[in-house]
């Protein structure tokens, strides 16, 4: 029997949610990358094909200084801020194939804290 490897592993969760979720012009879909250094998310557009609003750990300021759970707060209270200056309250989150846990929770819970309803 074949052993996945945690990204392989990954792949298949997002597949299976990208299955069941899609993006669309007033609703996008909030699209989370975490890497081991920081963490991005974005808003997409999949019926255009198209990126609505974004953010991302390099977007924050250089004096920044704290856990990657607190910079991830940081990173869904700079989308919520993007994406109403965009037009944009409710979304539909894409966990990216990661577990509800940690600095995607976090950036989840501070991203509703900005105002985006999912």
């Amino acid at each position: 029997m074949a052993v996945l490897t945690k990204p392989q592993a990954r792949a298949r969760r997002h597949r299976r949610v990208r299955g069941k979720v899609s993006g669309t012009a007033e609703r996008p879909r909030l699209v989370v990358f975490r890497s081991n250094r920081g963490i991005e998310a974005q808003l997409v557009d999949d019926l255009e094909g198209r990126t609505v609003a974004a953010a991302s750990w390099l977007h924050l300021k250089k004096s920044f200084k704290g856990t990657k759970t607190a910079q991830a707060a940081e990173v869904g209270k700079l989308l919520a801020a993007n994406a109403k200056k965009a037009g944009i309250e409710r979304v539909v989150f894409d966990r990216g194939g990661y577990l509800y846990h940690g600095r995607v929770k976090a950036l989840a819970e501070s991203a509703r804290e900005g105002g985006l309803k999912f």
